[in-house]
């Protein structure tokens, strides 16, 4: 339990991770509860792919715990951790470029089996939440336009249905219109009942859909707060949302 009596589903506590010699991580300590949309903002470099990747399996922790709705997940290899229910739709989008739209998203659901009812209301959520994918369900998925690619990797992650969705950087690289779109897509997932964890530069959008948010600097938690308070934050406001 937090300290407000809520329920935790993601629980970091003093997580120090390096690549190599690197310190990337310095003693991150965050927490995210069910249902809430946390995101984590701050400078390229400051540690918040690393955060993620910790998480996941991809780069273990050398100290610190990371417990997933009571469980220990610190060393659990990266498979396990999407079975249990965490998933991720990764920086730079990394889409599968010579298979078909349905087939990425098959391969999200690859640890499930195939024709279930629970596959197949699954694959109609991510077409009601991307019109755009079930058109092009048989165009190859490198022939997509960016903000396309985004949703089909938002949509692949989904397909493994998890309790908690790690984003990284939805917004990266794409126009306005998409931007807008993604983010409206992020509180949808939210509403259906997906936590959800977003890392993004585009500091402003994130604090406007997030419950929560925490500011990292340098591989360590500089702020944390609710979306609102950071919003309105003078460190923030000058340092991430471009005022004076």
């Amino acid at each position: 339990m937090t300290e407000d009596g809520s329920k935790s589903l993601l629980e970091l506590t003093g997580v120090h991770t390096y690549y190599g010699t690197i310190h990337a991580l310095k003693g991150v300590s965050l927490n995210v509860r069910e249902r809430e949309i946390v995101t984590l903002i701050g400078a390229n470099g400051a540690g918040k792919s690393t955060t993620l990747r910790s998480i996941n399996g991809l780069n273990h922790p050398r100290n610190g715990t990371i417990v997933f709705r009571g469980e220990d997940i610190t060393e659990r290899p990266a498979h396990e951790i999407v079975k249990m229910g965490i998933s991720q739709s990764p920086e730079g989008r990394h889409v599968f470029p010579r298979m078909s739209v349905l087939e990425n998203l098959e391969m999200g659901a690859y640890q499930r089996e195939m024709g279930t009812p629970e596959y197949k209301e699954d694959l109609e959520r991510v077409y009601t939440l991307f019109p755009r994918l079930k058109e092009r369900e048989g165009q190859k998925a490198g022939t997509l336009s960016g903000g396309e690619q985004q949703m089909l990797a938002m949509g692949r992650a989904l397909m493994a249905r998890p309790n908690l969705l790690l984003l990284d950087e939805p917004s990266m690289g794409l126009a306005p219109i998409f931007v807008e779109r993604i983010f409206e897509i992020v509180v949808e997932i939210n509403k259906q009942g997906t936590t959800v964890l977003l890392v993004e530069q585009n500091a402003l959008m994130a604090l406007e859909v997030a419950h929560r948010g925490y500011v990292m600097e340098t591989g360590h938690i500089a702020l944390e707060g609710p979306a609102g308070e950071l919003k309105t934050n003078e460190q923030v406001r000058k340092t991430y949302l471009g005022e004076d």
